[in-house]
């Protein structure tokens, strides 16, 4: 194992990519400025500063995939992506689809989102569940720096597009990563903490949010289960349901906002699925349905508080359904 923060881990996922594929390139907005390594190691031919354009530069990335390449690009923060949806969509999520299974359109679309930072609404928007609702689109948000090498990588090598999502404030965040080859597979939740009482499913840097929680619950006599989604689309509905029937009662915790997010989509499969095993409804604490302020006290408000997470959990607790 190796210790690094989550940007390193980025970093070192698409040398050794682009290492072992030549069809792997990168381009974006700032890309080799930020990584003058790579370029030095690469050359600019595969990893190129683009114009602030984000329909072109997705666009780009969807003709290359097209023609057999297998482009990343860099978009900067998610709601510039609002600049991009006709390409990402309605090109790289349908024309595989189009195609008849024909052709294959891999690309990685990278997009920083997230409170922490102060950016602010324009630029902090968490908008995962826009492309998880899109047919044809993977979506991965990890919350540690392993599974941003690996997912990362995993990313580059499936034959579909991926957007792939970095929580501002896990950038900085360091991490046990694993040495040689590693990749961690689309579609697969990892269980952080097992227990018997309750589950708490959530992604990106809520994800410590819940593992600090439960240290507070273990406290108070209480077993809890955290589940880290890491992959938005597909979602890892085995994990999700056997830790519901297992604990009985799930909260799923995200910044997010409420109405239609991804919150939404895993209590409706438990209560599709796995209902007849719950002792409680299924509750979601999550970000406020408004844009986000830049100030930082305003911004952690913003987030759902370990606090909530325990208040929230037992309170569940002392309910049983009838």
């Amino acid at each position: 194992m190796t210790q690094m923060i989550v940007n390193e881990a980025i970093a070192q996922a698409l040398a050794e990519e682009m290492r072992r594929d030549s069809r792997v390139l990168m381009f974006g907005e700032g890309v080799a400025t930020k990584r003058p390594e790579l370029v030095q190691e690469f050359g600019m031919k595969r990893l190129r500063n683009t114009p602030l354009a984000e329909g072109i530069i997705a666009g780009t990335a969807v003709g290359a995939s097209a023609m057999g390449l297998r482009p990343v690009v860099d978009l900067l923060f998610a709601p510039f992506l609002c600049f991009a949806m006709e390409e990402l969509v309605n090109s790289a999520g349908k024309l595989r689809y189009i195609s008849g299974g024909q052709f294959s359109f891999p690309m990685v679309a990278i997009a920083q989102t997230g409170t922490g930072w102060c950016v602010g609404a324009q630029h902090n928007h968490n908008i995962e569940a826009w492309f998880a609702h899109s047919p044809g689109l993977k979506v991965v948000m990890p919350s540690t720096a392993a599974d941003f090498k690996g997912l990362l990588k995993s990313a580059i090598r499936d034959d579909n597009p991926v957007l792939f999502f970095v929580d501002l404030a896990l950038g900085f965040v360091p991490g046990d990563v694993p040495e040689g080859e590693h990749l961690v597979p689309i579609g697969k939740a990892a269980i952080r903490q097992s227990g018997s009482d309750l589950t708490l499913i959530s992604y990106a840097k809520t994800v410590g949010h819940c593992l600090q929680a439960a240290e507070m619950l273990a406290k108070q006599g209480v077993s809890t289960e955290v589940i880290d989604l890491r992959t938005i689309k597909p979602l890892d509905e085995a994990t999700i349901l056997a830790s519901a029937r297992k604990t009985g009662r799930v909260m799923v915790v995200h910044e997010a906002s409420r109405t239609c997010g991804v919150g939404a989509e895993v209590a409706a499969l438990v209560a599709e699925k796995a209902f007849s095993a719950l002792k409680a409804p299924v509750r979601r604490l999550t970000g406020p349905d408004k844009p986000a302020p830049a100030s930082y006290p305003l911004e952690q408000a913003f987030v759902p508080q370990v606090s909530a997470i325990v208040s929230t959990a037992l309170s569940m607790l002392e309910t049983e359904l009838a």
